[in-house]
């Protein structure tokens, strides 16, 4: 009699090597878009019409979310990634071969949003699917560190092709490229996913409901939804604009994007194995502190590109390792057999930042200039902040209570 593979053996080698390379390879294309504000202006726009295209993503991605799991339950989560990855690649190119700044460009933002929010929302349910509770916070690392490399490769494929001589719209051809392949990829992996075991049981996976959504609202999951939004704003905020803020300064954008991409990327895969096992509130409190230590540096200390690298280390450790440790909060805190509700809860908070911030970021920038903007994004990761230390204060004092009772 055969037996039957394990969760470790489920995900071991090529499967979920390969589900990295498609993840990492769709991943190029929401990358890209933070050379949108740099193109729009050399299209004669600013960053407020910069703004307004990556924001209307945000209305897509709400369609996204409350489609994706009727969509993995008709498709397969793998099979449905794949369809999407489709409109990634519709978005590119139209990026890419839309002049100027009018309609069609804000119609491919939310072109975007549909692709980018199925693939968002259903690749941790798919690693939810593949692991056990205890496995998911290094498997949902290993998964955000390959679309960190992805989103960070975007940029620096402009600023590549501007070194090489061709224009900023290359770059969103081979985003295109990268995402039919990513696409292919995931289509092929529906047929090898569907034949290992479910850990999130055989039951209709994540179709989003009024009372799915106050059952897990009403839980200890809300606090990881939240502060993924906010993270998401900070996150949003400052790469959606790095191409306006490094002209300011006379700086490489590129160099954000590397220190940002390499911080995160190598605290996923080297470091995170060993911050998900401590305490998930003092680590969720010490690294959104490193995300404010990291806006306060660009507010205030960034004027070389030595400081300027360093600001974007120290965001990508923040940031990168906070999104970790929350997204396994998101999961574990979720209420019995509403595991995949939350991931997807996570996913729209998470969008409802990085997408409907821009929007906010660029009005302010044209209004009032980048300088001010940066404050509202220091008051965000601030809020943010205080929301880790709140739950650590709410724990002591019910730690306390129970000693007193006992």
């Amino acid at each position: 009699m055969p037996r039957r593979p394990t969760p470790d053996s489920a995900v071991a080698g090529k499967l979920f090597a390969l589900f990295c390379l498609a993840s990492y390879l769709l991943s190029l294309s929401y990358g890209s878009t933070f050379l949108l504000s740099l193109l729009i202006s050399s299209r004669g726009g600013n960053e407020h019409d910069a703004g307004s295209v990556i924001s209307a993503a945000m209305l897509s991605t709400f369609a996204a979310v409350l489609v994706s799991g009727h969509l993995s339950d008709v498709f397969g989560a793998a099979r449905s990634i794949a369809l999407f990855g489709g409109l990634l690649v519709l978005a590119s190119l139209g990026f890419a071969l839309t002049p100027g700044f009018g309609s069609a460009l804000l119609f491919f933002g939310l072109t975007l949003g549909l692709g980018w929010g199925v693939f968002y929302t259903l690749g941790p349910i798919i690693v939810a699917m593949l692991v056990t509770p205890a496995q998911r916070a290094r498997y949902f690392a290993l998964l955000s560190g390959s679309m960190m490399t992805g989103i960070g490769s975007g940029p620096l494929l402009g600023r590549a092709a501007s070194a090489l001589g061709y224009p900023l719209s290359s770059a969103f051809f081979l985003a295109a490229l990268a995402s039919l392949i990513g696409a292919l990829l995931f289509w092929r992996l529906g047929t090898v996913l569907a034949q290992r075991p479910n850990q999130l049981g055989n039951a209709s996976l994540s179709r989003i409901t009024w009372a799915a959504t106050v059952r897990v609202m009403s839980s200890r999951a809300l606090f990881p939804i939240i502060m993924v939004g906010l993270g998401g704003c900070v996150f949003g905020g400052l790469s959606s604009f790095q191409t306006s803020y490094a002209a300011e300064r006379a700086l490489d954008y590129s160099l954000f994007f590397l220190g940002f991409m390499s911080a995160a990327i190598t605290s996923r895969m080297l470091i995170a194995s060993f911050v998900v096992r401590r305490d998930p509130y003092w680590a969720s409190c010490l690294l959104s502190g490193l995300m404010v230590m990291s806006v306060l540096m660009f507010s205030f200390v960034v004027d070389d590109a030595l400081s300027y690298l360093l600001a974007a280390v120290v965001l990508g450790i923040g940031y990168g390792l906070t999104y970790s440790v929350i997204n396994g909060l998101a999961a574990n805190e979720a209420p019995p057999g509403s595991t995949p509700q939350a991931l997807l809860l996570f996913s729209l908070g998470y969008f409802v930042g990085v997408f409907g911030f821009p929007w906010l970021a660029g009005r302010i920038i044209v209004e009032q200039g980048l300088p001010t903007m940066l404050l509202v994004v220091l008051g965000v990761a601030l809020l943010n902040w205080l929301i880790t230390v709140g739950r650590l204060l709410w724990r002591w004092r019910l730690a306390s209570q129970a000693l007193q009772e006992a």
